[in-house]
């Protein structure tokens, strides 16, 4: 893909056939439609994590992944995640979406890596299906709002507070 002028990539991952593992996806879908600053580019990777991982590394400053993450909470808690890409270790698998093992291929292939910052969300539900619980569908209007609020819309050389929510 070309990436134009963009310095900032907001890539949506995940299975939109088990469930809340669509909410990636379905948070980018979502914000294409909206009026973005013309630094960033959205972008729809699903399950292409060799695909992710190459364009990951093709010049941006940042990126923010979008990805149902298990952590514990709620369904439908949102996080701001900045991962350790040094410590992947995860084999590098052109089979899946798992983001260790993208961070690894991106590893093996080399170059200058973006400053990564994942929004998640907690998932209720991952089994097969298609569609969103609704804990984890009500969280996409709040994580595009954070995306909007906190990520795109800010200085982009600043350095961004990751918590979670």
């Amino acid at each position: 893909m070309n990436r134009g002028n963009a310095s900032v990539l907001v890539a949506g991952v995940g299975n939109i056939f088990f469930s809340d593992d669509g909410f990636g996806v379905e948070v980018a879908r979502r914000l294409v439609g909206e009026a973005l600053l013309d630094h960033v580019r959205v972008a729809d990777f699903g399950i292409r994590g060799v695909h992710l991982a190459y364009e990951m590394l093709a010049g941006y400053k940042e990126v923010v992944l979008i990805d149902a993450v298990p952590r514990g909470g709620s369904p439908g808690d949102l996080y701001l995640i900045e991962p350790e890409i040094e410590k992947a270790i995860a084999t590098p698998d052109a089979h899946t979406m798992e983001l260790q093992s993208v961070f690894a291929f991106m590893k093996t292939l080399g170059g200058d890596f973006p400053r990564i910052i994942i929004v998640g969300c907690e998932p209720a539900c991952c089994d097969e299906g298609i569609g969103l619980s609704e804990p984890v569908e009500r969280a996409v209007g709040e994580a595009i709002q954070l995306i909007q609020s906190r990520v795109i819309n800010k200085n982009h050389e600043e350095k961004l507070q990751c918590v979670e929510l």
